[in-house]
C-alpha cells in the first residue's frame, strides 16, 4: 500500500442555482403571490418562478422568470440562464443561458457573475477561455463566495488562466475552508501539505486537513487519511483506523481502498484475517478498474477451498448490488 500525494483535480464545472424562501421572504399565500406576480410586482414574480421550479412546472416557471426578467431583475435573469443551462422546459442552449447571466452579472448579481466563470471554464455557450472564466472567478471570490475561492485556488494550482502559483491556490483553497468548510477545499490543502506545494512539507497539517474533509465523507480524504495512518506519517502507526477509514472510502466505490481492505483482511492488519472477506473486497476493487488487485487476488484465492471462492464471489456480487444504498444487508457494517 502506497501514499499517494496527488490531486485528483475536481471538476470546477458546478453551477449555482439561488431558492429564496418564500416563508422567509414573503408573508403570502399562493393565491397573493399569483395576484402580486400578474399586478406586475416584479420581486413576486420570482418568487412564484421559484416555486413552480421547485414544483417541476418549468413551463410556469419560465413565464414568471421572464416577466420578471422583463422588469430587469438580475435574480430572474440568472435564473433563466439556469433553465437554459439545465433544459428544464425548454432545448438545452447553452449559448442562451450565457446571453442571460451576462444581463444578470453585467447588473453585480454574483451568482451570475460565477456562473458565467463556469461557463467560459468549460467551453459552455462560449468559446473556452480560462483568462475570463479566472476573471469572473475572482470577481465572486472577492465577494466572499466560498465556491469562487476553491475554483480560483484551482486555476492557480492548474495554471490556467493564470501562472501557476502553488501559494496562491492555498490561499484560496483555505478562504473557501474556513468559510464554509468546503472537503474539497479541505482535502486539496492536504495534497498540499502532504506534497510540500506552495508550503512547507507537514504531514500534522495535511493528516489534519484530510481529516476535515473525511469526516464530511470525501472519499479521496478517507483513502488518504487511512494511508497516513498506515505508513505513520503525520499520525501515529495505527492499523485499525487505517482499516476504518480504507473501508469507509471503499464504501464510496473508491477502487484502491476496497484493494488495501482487501490486503489487511489478507494479513489481518487491523481487523482479524479473513480470507473470504478479502477476496471479496480484492474482487470489488477488480470490478472497479484496480488491475493491480489480480496478483493479490490471485495468491489470497490459493489459500482458499472453492467453497470459500464461491462464497467470497457471491459476497462481492451482492455488494456491487448494494453498493450506496445505506440500507443495504451487504454494506460493511461500522
Amino acid at each position: 500500500m502506497g501514499a499517494t500525494g496527488e490531486n485528483r483535480g475536481f471538476a470546477r464545472n458546478r453551477v449555482v442555482i439561488v431558492f429564496f424562501a418564500l416563508s422567509m421572504c414573503f408573508g403570502q399565500n399562493r393565491s397573493e403571490l399569483i395576484k402580486s406576480a400578474l399586478s406586475g410586482d416584479a420581486r413576486s414574480q420570482l418568487s412564484l418562478g421559484e416555486l413552480y421550479l421547485a414544483e417541476d412546472n418549468y413551463s410556469e416557471a419560465l413565464r414568471f422568470y421572464r416577466l420578471a426578467a422583463a422588469q430587469k431583475l438580475p435574480e430572474a435573469e440568472c435564473a433563466l440562464g439556469n433553465i437554459y443551462r439545465y433544459g428544464q422546459g425548454v432545448s438545452q442552449d447553452y449559448k442562451e443561458a450565457v446571453r442571460w447571466y451576462k444581463l444578470a452579472a453585467a447588473k453585480g448579481w454574483p451568482e451570475a457573475q460565477f456562473n458565467l466563470g463556469a461557463m467560459y471554464d468549460n467551453g459552455q455557450g462560449v468559446t473556452q477561455d480560462y483568462s475570463e472564466a479566472v476573471r469572473w472567478y475572482r470577481v465572486t471570490a472577492e465577494q466572499g463566495m466560498a465556491d469562487a475561492e476553491y475554483n480560483l485556488g484551482i486555476m492557480f494550482a492548474n495554471g490556467k488562466g493564470v501562472t501557476q502559483d502553488y501559494k496562491e491556490a492555498m490561499r484560496w483553497y483555505r478562504l473557501a475552508a474556513e468559510q464554509r468548510n468546503m472537503p474539497e477545499a479541505e482535502f486539496n490543502l492536504g495534497v498540499m501539505y502532504d506534497n510540500g506545494q506552495g508550503v512547507a512539507q507537514d504531514y500534522q497539517e495535511a493528516a489534519r486537513w484530510y481529516r476535515r474533509a473525511a469526516d464530511q465523507g470525501h472519499a479521496e480524504a478517507q483513502f488518504n487519511l487511512g494511508l497516513m495512518y498506515a505508513n505513520g506519517q503525520g499520525v501515529e502507526g495505527d492499523y485499525p483506523k487505517a482499516f476504518r477509514w480504507y473501508r469507509l472510502a471503499a464504501e464510496q466505490g473508491r477502487s484502491e481502498a476496497a484493494s488495501n481492505v482487501g490486503v489487511m483482511y489478507a494479513n489481518g492488519l487491523g481487523i482479524t484475517k479473513d480470507y473470504v472477506e478479502s477476496l471479496k473486497w480484492l474482487t470489488v476493487a477488480i470490478s472497479e478498474g484496480d488491475k493491480d488487485s489480480v496478483e493479490a487476488r490471485d495468491k489470497v484465492a490459493g489459500r482458499m477451498t472453492a467453497q470459500q471462492i464461491e462464497q467470497a464471489k457471491q459476497m462481492a456480487a451482492a455488494w456491487k448490488r448494494c453498493q450506496g444504498k445505506s440500507n443495504c444487508d451487504a454494506r460493511v457494517k461500522q
